[in-house]
Order: structure tokens, then sequence, then C-alpha cells
């Protein structure tokens, strides 16, 4: 789940709002908590959308791995993934993103959305939306981004999609080991099969994960999942 602005904005419309009905500042801020589907600011402050968590969630991250993120449609896993991105290139990082998803514009649209500005990175981030993308491309593409790069793959099913592509365990090996060897950070996001949406788990799980095809999961040495706005870890 997206917020529909940035914390700093949503905090300026309750200001705003504060002022204009003449009510407690605190009282306005639930209210926009309310509307983004939260049961308090304190709530959505302390939500993984906000700047320091983000911060926290990045500092957890380590050169070298490689990372998954699931979740079912519309949690916000792309929008957590840029956050991400906007994190990294903030400390000085490259960013590149590889999606058939979305275009430019696209992309463009959901950095203003979290409170980005694409010309402010211009030389830091790179958007691939090639039909070819596989880990050889993807590795390829790479050969020349500095260390430290921060790479989000949108998303895991899209690798399994060309007849002409290695099979997805020999893509994700091979792209650990690039990861590892050159010192990136990989985050692929992934997604969710329906029937999780039957069980009664807070947050999804590795056995979770749409798989076409057989795959080891254990190839990731991180698993987040994404649920109602929230993220949690599985080890």
């Amino acid at each position: 789940m997206a917020l529909s602005a940035p914390i700093f904005q949503l905090k300026r419309i309750a200001k705003s709002i504060s002022r204009s009905e003449n009510i407690p500042l605190n009282q306005a801020l639930n209210r926009i908590a309310a509307e983004e589907g939260f049961g308090s600011w304190s709530e959505l402050a302390s939500s993984p959308l906000s700047r320091s968590s983000i911060a926290r969630l990045f500092n957890e991250l380590m050169c070298g791995e490689l990372v998954l993120l699931g979740g079912r449609p519309r949690q916000g896993k792309t929008a957590m993934a840029l956050r991400l991105i906007v994190e990294a290139m903030k400390r000085g990082h490259h960013g590149v993103l590889f999606t058939l998803e979305y275009n430019g514009k696209d992309v463009d649209e959901l950095f203003v959305k979290i409170g980005g500005n694409p010309k402010k990175f211009d030389g830091y981030f790179d958007l691939d939306n090639s039909d070819n993308i596989d880990a050889p491309y993807i590795i390829k593409k790479l050969n020349t981004v500095p260390s430290g790069t921060f790479i989000v793959i949108d998303y895991l099913q899209l690798l399994d999609q060309r007849r002409q592509s290695p099979v997805i365990s020999v893509q994700l090996e091979l792209l650990k080991s690039f990861v590892f060897e050159r010192g990136h950070i990989a985050i692929i996001t992934s997604q969710i099969d329906r029937s999780y949406e039957l069980s009664e788990k807070s947050f999804p799980e590795l056995s979770d994960v749409r798989l076409p095809n057989p795959l080891d999961l254990s190839v990731f040495s991180k698993a987040y999942f994404m649920s109602k706005g929230a993220i949690q870890m599985q080890n």
C-alpha cells in the first residue's frame, strides 16, 4: 500500500486543515492517517514508508547481497524498492531499475509520488525496460557500473519468461555471484501466490512466492514481505 503523497506533504495538508477548521493539529494528523488507512498519525509516521524507516531498512542491507521483496499486488513493492534506490543515491551510490512493468514516464511519476526528484539524480539513476531482461543481460549491462550500485529487478517472475534464457535457478546463481563479486546490492521484487489471501497469516512467507518453475529460495540472503502498509523480514 503506497501513500497518496510523501509524509512531509501529508503533514503540510494536516497543518492546513488545522488552521482552516480551527482544530488541534494532532486531530488533523490523525484524520489524514485514517484516510491513508492507518489507525493514527504515529502509526503512519512509524510505518516502513517513513524516511527514518527507509533509512533503517537500507542500513540492514549489505553490499554483496541478493535480496527478495515479495507482496501481493498493490502492496507497494515497486514504490518501496524505489524509495531504497533514492536512499542509496542520497548516499552517493548509483541506482538501476530493470523492469518490464514501467516506462520512463511511469518511473518519473513514481519518484515524484514518493517525494523524490528524478532530475536531482541525473547521472546516478538508470532505467532499463528492455524486452531482453534476464540475468546474462543484466550482468552485461552492469559490467562497468561502480561498486556499491543499488540494483532493483522488478520482478522475479519476468526472469522466467524468455525461452532462450537460462533456467531461473541458474540465472539467480549468476546474479548472486555477480553481486557478491562486484560488491553491489540487488533487490528482486516478487509476486505472491493468490492462495496466500485465503490464509490467516499476517505476512506472506517464502512458501507463498509464486514459482512457475522449481527454485531454491535460499539463494537469497534476506527476504522481506509487505502486507497492508507494513514490511517484515523472514530469516
